[in-house]
């Protein structure tokens, strides 16, 4: 057993999820990510809470639904840590898990040195403050327009609110990414038109090696450019993938692009939008996949008014 990951591992339980003595704890895994979820079981018993470790059969694709038993065990249980290739934060496991009482973290992706390094280390109180005041941003907002190399994307959020992944599940119901550090919405369905360059990364395929130019009418992804272009597509499907179903603001300033969306999409300085599933965090799209694509440094304006200039927030 790595001494240095469990020790992080006992940090995380303990801080951001106070955990507690007698508390059912289950790590939900698939077999690529088994050495990293048997150091939270590890962590969690030396915590003294009843860790249950169990290993599935690794998803198709972020957003696919986990197995009836498990997802049955995710709800039963007072705390769950999903360390998975492919992420279940956008799935009704994780909704019903919630609605249940449990706190809850997903590590979609996350390799050893995202679990050693970078955004896990940040300091999660200063995040807290940064998400949650970009999330209010958000929650009282109408209309986004964000800019980048001379293209532009509009969408409506009127009347949506806003979410806060701060990397701090402290309270039942509570629920998110770690490592974190977002503040994110579901713009209205359908009400998305323009272009916009990804040159972060996109779940499923990684880092780019040259950006993507998606052009997406009536919220609906209708084109994509570039040299991943057919893989992205491929990911969607024809159906309600293609549907803008998330506008995102990364809050993290440890968190460093890695290919890997989960620390890509919390960079400070990033957004990122998503095709595919909202429904679990009120919109109306069940679409079976969720795909999030990273843009740095864009510039962004809320109700016409500059909240973002090349990566930086000025209004926060």
């Amino acid at each position: 057993m790595n001494e240095k990951m469990m020790g992080i591992g006992k940090n995380i339980l303990a801080n951001c999820l106070a955990i507690k003595e007698g508390e059912l704890f289950l790590i939900v895994a698939d077999e690529a990510k088994r050495d990293i979820a048997e150091s939270l079981y590890e962590a969690g018993k030396a915590l003294r809470a009843e860790a249950m470790l169990m290993v599935m059969q690794k998803r198709e694709k972020s957003g696919q639904e986990p197995p009836a038993t498990v997802a049955a065990a995710m709800k039963a249980a007072d705390v769950v840590v999903c360390v998975t290739e492919h992420s279940l934060t956008h799935t009704q496991a994780r909704k019903r898990a919630v609605e249940a009482g449990a706190r809850l973290a997903t590590m979609p992706g996350i390799t050893k040195d995202m679990f050693l390094e970078g955004a896990i280390s940040a300091d999660y109180e200063q995040v807290r403050l940064l998400t949650e005041q970009v999330t209010d941003l958000l929650t009282k907002g109408r209309h986004v327009r964000i800019e980048k190399d001379g293209y532009s994307l509009e969408f409506d959020i009127t009347e949506r609110q806003g979410i806060a992944s701060t990397g701090m599940y402290l309270n039942p119901g509570e629920s998110g990414n770690l490592p974190s550090g977002e503040a994110f919405i579901a713009p209205v369905e359908g009400s998305a038109f323009g272009t916009i360059i990804v040159d972060g990364s996109v779940a499923g395929i990684g880092k780019l090696s040259s950006p993507l130019t998606l052009t997406i009418e009536e919220g609906r992804l209708v084109k994509a450019d570039g040299k991943d272009a057919d893989s992205l597509l491929h990911i969607l499907g024809k159906e309600d993938g293609r549907l803008l179903g998330e506008f995102g603001i990364g809050t993290n300033d440890k968190a460093r692009i890695t290919g890997v969306v989960l620390e890509d999409e919390k960079v400070y300085g990033t957004i990122h939008v998503a095709f595919g599933s909202n429904a679990t965090f009120g919109g109306t799209i069940s679409a079976g996949v969720h795909i999030d694509s990273v843009v740095m440094k864009p510039t962004v304006y809320l109700d016409e008014a500059l909240i973002m200039e090349n990566g930086i927030l000025i209004n926060k």
